[in-house]
């Protein structure tokens, strides 16, 4: 039985398994398990979740991910897209998959490349981050460990969006850093018309960047 039909048959809403005192072969044994399978798998200092995503968690970081890649295209800003790799560190003994994540302000720092180590190059600069259950885990601190600047947070209704910190924390923003242009008002407004009828939410969408000054 694989590990994602495990946590479909744990009897839990979510279908997450929580385990204390992993050591870091252990992580990395079980992350090359689950490639293939759809699960996540988040890392902090010998705690470890593993976790297999609803279809709402799903749809969210989809329809979020379909709006910042229409953006770019559309106004023609460059973008290097992750999706849902492993950022992961050894030495601070933390690692996930984001939900979706994106270099734009570093973009030409990684521009073409896939062999990117976060202990050397810089980690994305923006992150989708859907959190719809009781994470033992508090993500946004291994996100922040490994240096990601900006997270878009869903927390069930709505997006919050939160700069990482000198202290390595997050605090709230009113706008993206990363795309100015963009709020949570913005991305809760589209993102639940698309939720409705998707391409006549993105086409709104591609009216509403068009309305923008130049």
């Amino acid at each position: 039985m694989t590990v994602a039909e495990q946590l479909t048959r744990t009897g839990t809403v979510t279908g997450m398994i929580t385990l204390e005192n992993v050591s870091w072969e252990l992580y990395e044994m079980l992350r090359h398990e689950t490639d293939e399978q759809h699960v996540r798998i988040t890392y902090d200092d010998g705690r470890m979740v593993l976790v297999s995503p609803r279809p709402i968690h799903e749809r969210m970081k989809t329809l979020a991910a379909r709006l910042i890649e229409f953006a770019t295209f559309e106004l023609e800003i460059p973008i290097s897209c992750f999706g849902s790799t492993t950022w992961k560190r050894q030495d601070l003994a933390k690692g996930l998959e984001a939900d979706e994540c994106y270099y734009i302000q570093s973009e030409p720092r990684i521009h073409g490349r896939t062999d990117i180590d976060l202990k050397h190059d810089p980690a994305p600069d923006l992150a989708i981050e859907i959190d719809i259950t009781n994470m033992p885990i508090h993500k946004p601190g291994v996100y922040a460990a490994l240096g990601v600047r900006e997270l878009w947070q869903f927390d069930g209704e709505r997006f919050v969006f939160v700069r990482r910190t000198k202290s390595q924390a997050y605090e709230p923003i009113a706008a993206s850093e990363a795309l100015p242009f963009l709020t949570p008002e913005i991305i809760d407004r589209f993102t639940q018309r698309m939720l409705s009828d998707e391409n006549a939410g993105l086409r709104a969408f591609r009216d509403w960047l068009r309305s923008l000054p130049q």
